[in-house]
């Protein structure tokens, strides 16, 4: 197989092409890539449940608005949390799965979510207890854990319910078909207050003619 190129830790901003429902005007943070697959969670789709209504010893790390998102439409029955651990964090190196968790029925852990701090590695070993590093600051959070381990280092958490899934070579299909546009992720993605205006906010950010894109009307046949 043709070796893929990995964009973990990338985002996914779904085109206004896209005709999926599910990944409507969405943006994903992708938490794993490579030729097996991909994996992330939809960062601006917000459900009306709030985190302490079904893991409550995590809501008060519970970014606002503190509630459960969907992250996804693959097993809606799972809980995963998006959390950043700021600061002593950059690059890639010490990458791990998210797929050991969240492919495996991902019921036990958490990812974390933002983009490389931008400060020296964090060595191996040296992580918090609780937490896997994925890409740069952004890691699994074992939600069995006690919180109290991460209160005092957990930047933002956001927990999402399901997750987002491609077979081996099924998202490299769909950016060939332009279903997606492939952008750097920034801190903050993970824990806007206002994911649902993320789409054009990460749009409007870019330095090429994306940024226009952000303008695209809702309705197409108001363009």
């Amino acid at each position: 197989m043709t070796e893929v190129s990995s964009l973990t830790g990338r985002l996914l901003v779904a085109t206004p092409a896209l005709a999926d429902p599910n990944f409507d005007r969405a943006v994903v943070l992708l938490l794993d890539h490579d030729e097996e697959g991909s994996l992330g969670v939809v960062l601006n789709r917000p459900t009306p449940v709030g985190v302490a209504d079904i893991l409550a010893p995590w809501a008060a790390l519970a970014g606002e608005p503190g509630v459960v998102f969907q992250g996804g439409p693959v097993s809606l029955d799972s809980a995963l949390g998006v959390a950043v651990v700021p600061g002593g964090l950059s690059g890639d190196g010490g990458v791990a799965s998210a797929q050991s968790g969240a492919r495996a029925g991902g019921g036990d852990a958490a990812a974390g979510g933002a983009a490389a701090a931008d400060t020296d590695d964090l060595p191996p070993g040296d992580e918090p207890l609780g937490w896997r590093r994925v890409h740069g600051a952004i890691g699994l959070v074992d939600l069995e854990a006690p919180p109290e381990l991460l209160a005092a280092v957990l930047g933002s958490l956001r927990i999402f319910a399901g997750y987002a899934g491609w077979g081996p070579g099924q998202l490299e299909d769909e950016l060939v078909e332009g279903a997606w546009y492939v952008v750097e992720s920034e801190p903050g993605d993970v824990s806007s207050p206002d994911p649902e205006q993320l789409w054009r906010a990460v749009l409007r950010r870019q330095r090429n003619e994306l940024a226009m894109v952000a303008t695209y009307p809702d309705d197409p046949s108001l363009n």
